[in-house]
């Protein structure tokens, strides 16, 4: 049986359940919300940061190098037509970053240059003389076209690399030095 007189008639709870499932649905998504946001920021801030990481390795290893042959007067010898004397090679550093001169050597048909064998650090637009060994037949060896050195050198990430540079030796001080020891013909 019903009793349909009586007052005490309480709403149904279903409502209160369905507040706090709203509520918590809108805190997950303000909390993933955030979650993306963090990661946004910190994803940019990496990859920033992988930027200039790489910018930077870019830039350590480019090199630029100026080469200038120096005075070879420092003794030498002449036999079978060749002339062998100890010279010095001028090097620039024009790159951004530290390098260190681990071997030259140049060789075309009547010249040879190889040096010594040490090594030398070139800070950047640091200079510094590399000693070389030059060997020039005194029937060939002066051309007007430059001479093509090979320069082998460590960057500053320790990697080593190849580069070549032009060098006249047409009026240069190696080719003044080489033919006061040639004999004259």
């Amino acid at each position: 049986m019903i009793d349909l007189d009586e007052q005490n008639h309480q709403p149904a709870k279903s409502g209160t359940t369905t507040h706090d499932r709203l509520m918590a649905r809108r805190k997950m998504t303000l909390r993933l919300v955030a979650a993306f946001v963090v990661g946004v920021v910190l994803g940019g801030f990496g990859v920033s940061q992988l930027r200039d990481s790489r910018d930077q390795r870019e830039r350590n290893a480019v090199v630029a190098l100026v080469a200038l042959p120096q005075s070879a007067n420092l003794g030498g010898s002449f036999s079978e037509g060749s002339v062998q004397l100890p010279g010095q090679l001028m090097l620039i550093n024009a790159g951004p970053a530290p390098i260190t001169v681990r071997a030259v050597q140049a060789e075309r048909p009547g010249v040879v240059v190889r040096n010594t064998g040490q090594l030398r650090l070139l800070p950047p637009g640091g200079t510094g003389q590399v000693l070389v060994e030059l060997r020039f037949e005194c029937s060939i060896a002066f051309q007007p076209e430059p001479l093509s050195l090979r320069l082998s050198v460590e960057t500053d990430d320790k990697r080593v690399r190849e580069v070549t540079y032009p060098v006249a030796l047409a009026g240069s001080d190696w080719e003044r030095d080489a033919l006061g020891m040639c004999p004259r013909g």
